[in-house]
C-alpha cells in the first residue's frame, strides 16, 4: 500500500490507500482532456468566480480540513487553521486581480494594432509535498484555474487524505467536472505522467534531488517547469538589532509547522557582538516550547512528519556533533510514541558540518557566529541554497543594503519570511527556478502571445 494516512503523534494507521493501475490513470487523464478546451473557452469572470467560491468552500470546511491536516501530517491544529485560511486567500486574491492580470497588454509598433495576449496553455501538472498539504496545492492551483488552464496533482504518499479532500473541494465549489483530478499514482508513474502529450506544464515544491528528476524528464520532452525546493535560511542579526524582537520572531519562524518549511529560519548568523546575548534568550525561548498532542490548543511543538525524517534528522545532528558543534540544548528524538524530536539548538557551527552545508527540516536551530556584518553576508551567501533570508537591524536602511545582497528570491527586513500572494514567491541556486504567487506567478502558465495586425 503506497498511500498510507498515518497519525505522526500517535503512530495511529488511520487509512490506506493502494495506487492506481494504468486504466485508473488513463480515466483521470481523459476526463481532464474533455475538460480543458470548454474550460479554456469559459469567460475569465466566470473562471474567476468558480475560483471565488472555491474559496468560500475553503473556509465553510475550515475546521473540518484543519482537523485533517493535523492529523494526517502533525501540524497544530492552530496552524493547520490558518494553513486553510491562506488558501481561501489565495482564492479570493485571484479571483479579485486575475482579470486584470491576464488583460491584453497593448503594444505600439507599426502595425495598425499589436498586442500580447495572456492565454491558457493546457493542463499543469503539480508534484507536492506533504509540509503544508494544502497551501502548497492552492497556490498553484488558483492562478491556473483563473488563467483557463486545468491540473492534476500527485501529492506526497503520507497525506492522501488531504490529496483527496481537495479534489472534494473542487467538487463541493461546482466547478466543471475534470478541471482538476487528485492522481493516485505513485511516484515512479510521474515520468510518464509528464511524458504525456495532454500534460503542458509541471510545477514542483520538494527536495532538491526530486526537483533534477524532474526537471531532467520535462526538459526531455519540451515542457515548462517551475520548481521551489529546499531552502537554508540565514538569519542574520547585527549588533543594532532589537533582541527580543529578532528572538520572538526567530523562534517562530524556526519551530513553525514543526521546523518542517522550506522558508524558515535555519542558519542564525549572528554577530559576534551580541551572539552570547541574542543565544541566551533564544535558548530560553526555544526550552519554552512543548511537545504534546497537535489537536490541542496548548501544544507549542509539534511532531514531525514521519519517524523516518526524524531519523535523517537525528543522523545530520549527530553527525555535527560528532565534527564538534556544541548542543545547546534538545538535540534528540523525545522517547515517546510518535516522531516527536526535542526543540534543539546546535552552537559552534563550522564549515564541513551538516549543519554548516545542509539543509535541516526539522525543530533544529544553527548558531553561526559572524565577525560582523561583511563576513555574516558572506556565511548567508556561502549556501547552494537561495530560498529567503532575513536582516534584523533597528536600521531599517542598512538592512536593505544587506537585503539586496543577500542571494535569494526573498529577504525580509525585521520581519519573518512568509509567503503571500501578493508578493512573487520562489528562489534561486539550488532552491529552483521560476515564481509562484503575484502576477509574476501566473504569468509562468500562460501562453504570453503577440498578435500583430496591419
Amino acid at each position: 500500500m503506497p498511500f498510507v494516512s498515518q497519525n505522526p503523534a500517535t503512530d495511529e494507521v488511520m487509512e490506506e490507500y493502494s495506487d492506481w493501475n494504468d486504466e485508473q490513470l488513463e480515466e483521470a487523464m481523459v476526463e481532464v482532456a474533455i475538460a480543458t478546451p470548454k474550460w479554456a473557452a469559459t469567460p475569465v469572470s466566470e473562471r474567476c468566480e468558480h475560483v471565488r467560491r472555491l474559496g468560500q468552500v475553503l473556509t465553510q470546511q475550515r475546521d473540518r480540513l484543519a482537523e485533517t491536516v493535523s492529523r494526517e501530517m502533525g501540524k497544530l491544529i492552530g496552524e493547520a487553521r490558518s494553513e486553510v485560511e491562506k488558501c481561501a486567500w489565495v482564492c479570493d486574491y485571484y479571483a479579485d486581480n486575475g482579470a486584470e492580470f491576464l488583460a491584453d497588454e497593448v503594444i505600439e509598433t507599426d502595425a495598425g494594432k499589436s498586442l500580447v495576449a495572456h492565454l491558457p496553455i493546457g493542463t499543469v501538472l503539480a508534484v507536492m509535498p506533504w509540509n503544508f498539504p494544502l497551501w502548497q496545492v492552492f497556490r498553484f492551483l488558483a492562478p491556473a484555474l483563473v488563467a483557463g488552464n486545468t491540473g492534476v496533482l500527485k501529492h506526497a504518499s503520507n497525506v492522501p487524505q488531504c490529496a483527496l479532500a481537495i479534489e472534494d473541494l473542487v467538487r463541493r465549489a461546482g466547478l466543471p467536472a475534470g478541471v482538476f483530478r487528485t492522481l493516485m499514482i505513485s511516484s515512479k508513474q510521474v515520468a510518464g505522467v509528464i511524458e504525456d502529450a495532454r500534460i503542458r506544464a509541471v510545477t514542483l515544491t520538494g527536495s532538491e534531488p526530486a526537483g533534477r528528476q524532474v526537471a531532467a524528464c520535462a526538459g526531455a520532452n519540451l515542457k515548462k517547469t517551475v520548481l521551489e525546493l529546499g531552502g537554508s535560511d540565514p538569519f542574520i542579526v547585527l549588533e543594532d538589532a532589537d533582541l527580543d524582537w529578532a528572538v520572538e520572531q526567530g523562534v517562530t519562524s524556526r519551530f513553525l509547522n514543526g521546523g518542517q518549511s522550506c522558508i524558515a529560519a535555519k542558519r542564525f548568523i549572528v554577530v559576534e557582538a551580541v551572539a552570547d546575548a541574542f543565544l541566551a534568550k533564544f535558548k530560553q525561548a526555544v526550552e519554552a516550547r512543548q511537545p504534546g498532542d497537535p489537536l490541542d490548543e496548548a501544544t507549542t511543538l509539534a511532531p514531525m512528519a514521519r519517524k523516518d525524517l526524524r531519523d535523517e534528522l537525528h543522523q545530520q545532528v549527530q553527525t555535527s556533533l560528532d565534527k564538534g558543534a556544541v548542543a545547546v540544548t534538545g538535540c534528540a528524538p523525545i522517547d515517546a510514541p510518535g516522531a516527536y524530536y526535542q526543540p534543539s539548538i546546535l552552537d559552534g557551527v563550522k564549515p564541513g558540518m551538516p549543519a554548516w552545508d545542509e539543509e535541516f527540516f526539522g525543530p533544529v536551530a544553527i548558531i553561526i557566529r559572524a565577525r560582523d556584518e561583511q563576513e555574516a553576508v558572506k556565511i548567508a551567501n556561502g549556501s547552494d541554497f537561495g530560498l529567503g533570508g532575513s536582516v534584523w537591524t533597528r536600521d531599517s536602511e542598512r538592512g536593505e543594503r544587506i537585503a539586496r545582497r543577500v542571494q535569494s528570491g526573498a529577504v525580509f527586513v525585521n520581519g519573518l519570511v512568509k509567503s503571500d500572494p501578493r508578493l512573487p514567491f520562489g528562489g534561486v541556486k539550488n532552491s529552483g527556478y521560476g515564481r509562484e504567487l503575484c502576477h509574476h506567478g501566473m504569468m509562468e502558465f500562460v501562453n504570453q502571445k503577440t498578435l500583430w495586425i496591419k
